[in-house]
């Protein structure tokens, strides 16, 4: 069954995906954001600004069955005071969106509320953030899971990891990586490469966050991942390959990060049973 599912910040990097693949898998979406170029047009589009103060914001958006709250500033820049300063807003937002009758939240969380770790992370790993970033996205996580447990509704904290695809649009390695090459540079400098994560296709991701919202019945924490950790030069050198780039690695020009993890990725559990549903 269908539901109206409001998508925040549908604009963005992940956002005009996830419109995509909810709007394929036959939900209604309104997509909302100060700018929606872009957006599938098959969503009704709002373009406002949600953190406006103002009476009506739930009918405004048009009285959704699911908000999925994707909106967030600066998410490429992990220490820029935006994180902290617009905290109060996303936290406004949400407790409006539920004192009008918001029956399902969904935030878009990420693996940065973690902070340093080894390993598998699952619902119950500590937090530990070590970015204003994730400082911000776990106290919201926290704000959040409160404030829909006294509302009586359901909350879904999805936490992303290592996001590849897209990547024009993007600021992460492979962006860097494909913007030298498109430069005509025929090295790029790297790290070891030894370092390994939990790398996802945003297509993949975009799916995994539809078919979370799409059901209520598996909530709290849930990872969007691949549960496959590999290395970043294994990674990095299949986009490379992939992409035709003619571009080669010089490994060691960077040296490794004492405070990145050896191996971190998601534990894929949950969305595992989500999809299998």
């Amino acid at each position: 069954m269908s539901k109206k599912i409001l998508v925040t910040g549908a604009g963005g990097y992940i956002g005009r995906h996830v419109v995509k693949a909810l709007l394929d898998a036959g939900q209604e979406v309104i997509a909302s954001d100060l700018h929606l170029n872009d957006v599938d047009d098959r969503a009704q589009k709002i373009v406002t600004n949600i953190f406006e103060p103002g009476d009506g914001l739930f009918a405004t958006l048009g009285s959704p069955d699911v908000c999925l709250h994707m909106a967030w500033r600066d998410g490429f820049k992990h220490n820029s005071d935006n994180h902290m300063g617009d905290l109060s807003s996303h936290y406004r937002f949400i407790k409006t969106m539920l004192e009008s009758g918001l029956k399902q939240i969904a935030v878009m969380g990420t693996m940065h509320e973690v902070g340093y770790w080894e390993g598998a992370i699952d619902e119950n790993t500590p937090c530990h953030p070590a970015s204003m970033y994730g400082i911000a996205k776990n106290a919201l996580r926290e704000a959040t899971l409160m404030l829909a447990k006294e509302h009586n509704a359901v909350a879904q904290w999805i936490r992303a990891y290592y996001i590849v695809g897209d990547d024009a649009r993007g600021n992460s390695i492979f962006s860097k990586l494909l913007q030298a090459a498109q430069e005509g540079k025929t090295t790029f400098p790297f790290t070891t490469g030894k370092n390994k994560y939990d790398f996802i296709n945003v297509d993949e991701l975009a799916h995994q966050i539809t078919a979370v919202v799409s059901q209520s019945e598996v909530d709290g924490i849930i990872n969007c991942c691949t549960g496959q950790p590999i290395t970043l030069a294994e990674r990095v050198e299949r986009y490379i390959k992939d992409n035709d780039l003619n571009i080669t690695l010089d490994y060691g020009a960077f040296p490794d990060r004492p405070y990145d993890s050896p191996g971190v990725w998601g534990d894929a559990a949950k969305i595992k049973q989500i999809l299998s549903a």
